[in-house]
């Protein structure tokens, strides 16, 4: 797989800073912020967006978020396909990210469950089994971290929004 890297020029680095201070800003204040007219600005975050080189997403602090579990997991593959073991590892349901490292693991994925250790248990037993080709796997648990903010995981962000059950609490 090619990743096609798009260079950033000055304004696309001074939105991305903006927006990243606060995501919910409106774009006219963006923009003014920015030095450009509002169109100018909107038609930067757009093309920014579909290229995939912002994303804007609510991130949750794990700790202090409910019964979240938070933990970085390295593995070492048994076989070397990187490309085809990342990709299936990004897409269980507790990993927020999953990336190809250099080190004495292959990759390496943060992953986030609810109910403590028995989800991290159930993630290394069940999930993480049927991607096959692993070698072994590391867990580090995070007991408290500073400043880090997370995306929710499709499973967390699935069940969160009521789409399993189709019912949404409080509602």
């Amino acid at each position: 797989m090619t990743v096609v890297k798009y260079p950033l020029d000055r304004l696309d680095k001074r939105l991305i800073s903006i927006f990243a201070k606060d995501a919910r800003m409106p774009m006219a204040e963006a923009a003014e912020r920015a030095g450009v007219a509002r169109p100018t600005a909107a038609a930067r975050v757009k093309s920014l967006v579909e290229r995939g080189s912002l994303r804007f997403a609510a991130l949750v602090d794990a700790s202090s978020a409910g019964d979240l579990t938070l933990a970085l997991v390295g593995l070492k593959l048994d076989k070397y396909q990187l490309e085809e073991s990342v990709k299936k590892i990004a897409t269980l349901d507790e990993v927020s990210w999953a990336a190809v490292v250099t080190g004495r693991y292959d990759i390496i994925a943060q992953v986030v469950t609810e109910g403590g250790m028995p989800g991290l248990y159930d993630f290394l037993n069940t999930s993480l089994l049927e991607v096959g080709g692993i070698a072994s796997s590391e867990m580090f648990v995070v007991m408290k971290a500073t400043g880090k903010w997370t995306a929710l995981p499709p499973g967390l962000l699935r069940e969160w929004s009521g789409e399993e059950s189709g019912a949404v609490d409080g509602a």
